[in-house]
């Protein structure tokens, strides 16, 4: 697993909202909910927009997709860096065997 808390999504969300000028209710509404609870929920860590929502909300704020979830996303490339070396060494262990 991440170094991440498995309890709670790190995230930019409601930083890239804000200097967009827009209220959660007003996210709500573009992205088609009757309420902002969603909005709330995944800026507060507590879940997670699925793949559209999330390409609407880097349109929205004007960004990258990473950089709405930079944090987690630094902590998951470290860990498929340390997975992909790990596993390279290994590979390389068993070739030099042979």
């Amino acid at each position: 697993m991440t170094d991440v808390d498995s309890k709670y999504i790190p995230n930019s969300l409601r930083r890239f909202r804000k200097l967009s000028g827009y209220k959660q209710k007003d996210v709500a509404r573009i992205l088609g909910f009757k309420s902002s609870s969603r909005i709330s929920r995944w800026e507060n860590g507590i879940g997670m927009p699925s793949l559209p929502n999330c390409i609407k909300l880097s349109i929205l704020y004007s960004t990258l997709m990473d950089a709405l979830y930079i944090d987690l996303f630094r902590s998951l490339r470290k860990e498929i860096s340390d997975k992909k070396e790990t596993h390279f060494n290994a590979k390389n262990k068993g070739s030099n065997a042979e």
